[in-house]
């Protein structure tokens, strides 16, 4: 199994308009047939000192192999997101991980 997560901060984090823009591509992007299970989140209010929460919106989505990550990558419908909503973020951190799936 592939975890693929994503983190992106907002040019303008308090703009609706470009928050609801982000969010809308990334709906897009579960329409890959590859991807397995898709989230979309935001900070949630929990409150420690190792919890990250600086992040406008996360997203985070499961594929069976890399094969089917790389298909993902390199899929249209991902190619037009980052087209079309770069110019949304100024920072994106990606984590990749890989591992047996978990029941």
């Amino acid at each position: 199994m592939v975890v693929h997560h994503v983190y992106f901060w907002l040019k303008n984090p308090a703009n609706e308009v470009d928050k609801a823009d982000l969010e809308a591509g990334l709906e897009s992007l579960s329409k890959v047939s590859t991807i397995r299970l898709a989230h979309i989140g935001e900070p949630a209010s929990t409150n420690r000192g190792v919890i990250e929460r600086t992040y406008s919106i996360s997203w985070l989505c499961f594929f069976d192999t890399l094969s089917d990550e790389e298909i993902y990558q390199k899929h249209p419908i991902h190619l037009k997101f980052v087209a079309d909503c770069a110019h949304l973020w100024e920072k994106v951190v990606v984590y990749d991980s890989v591992g047996p799936k978990r029941t």
